[in-house]
């Protein structure tokens, strides 16, 4: 399933307007190749094209795969990522046209996020999309010929608006009330907040 295209309103996200960039840094979004078994008559023969198919890592499905390999189950979790991005972009900062979202994934790929996009909401249907965003490297809404989600270029900084000022979320930082601090910051400038894993339990609240 393919993202749809949203319907933004017009005339509210002006480029002058304030902004919030949102960073899902270490994100657990990785492609694995699997086979699918042999093909009628072995006409691909052994580790052919045709017995291969990728899956999205994921700690439900692949605990076997996680265990044999040695890794954590916290290095497995698309899971929180999708519920992220659901959140962000239901949320009434994008409807009105004032975030924008960037996914870093563990291994080093950086991913813009359309504010228009709407993701499916079953899991499923998230992780095939995904799966086919590492291949080839941008999703085009089913309505429309714009690019919903895009592999780009690293840095992330590269890609910002200028006057920003950077903040990091981290799980061990000292508890900083954000109502009272974002006061203190300069009215003209747009917002870039980093979120880092550990990708476990609940990462997002309510925007807005």
């Amino acid at each position: 399933m393919l993202p749809v295209q949203a319907h933004a309103p017009k005339g509210i996200a002006a480029a002058s307007q304030r902004r919030l960039l949102v960073v899902l840094e270490q994100a657990c979004l990785e492609a694995y190749r699997i086979s699918s078994g042999s093909a009628k008559g072995g006409r691909h023969g052994k580790g052919g094209e045709g017995d291969v198919k990728y899956t999205l890592l994921n700690c439900d499905d692949h605990q076997g795969i996680l265990a044999k390999t040695g890794r954590d189950i916290a290095d497995a979790r698309p899971d929180i990522t999708h519920q992220c991005l659901l959140t962000l972009l239901d949320s009434p900062l994008n409807k009105a046209g004032l975030l924008q979202v960037y996914i870093h994934t563990a291994k080093g790929v950086l991913i813009e996020v359309n504010p228009h996009s709407m993701i499916p909401r079953m899991f499923k249907w998230f992780s095939g999309l995904m799966v086919q965003l590492l291949h080839k490297l941008f999703i085009r809404g089913v309505n429309g010929p714009e690019k919903l989600l895009k592999v780009i270029k690293n840095p992330v900084v590269d890609h910002f608006p200028p006057n920003i000022i950077k903040l990091t979320l981290l799980g061990d930082a000292k508890t900083q009330r954000l109502s009272r601090y974002l006061l203190t910051l300069p009215q003209t400038h747009n917002i870039a907040v980093w979120r880092y894993g550990p990708w476990k339990g609940r990462l997002c609240g309510r925007l807005g």
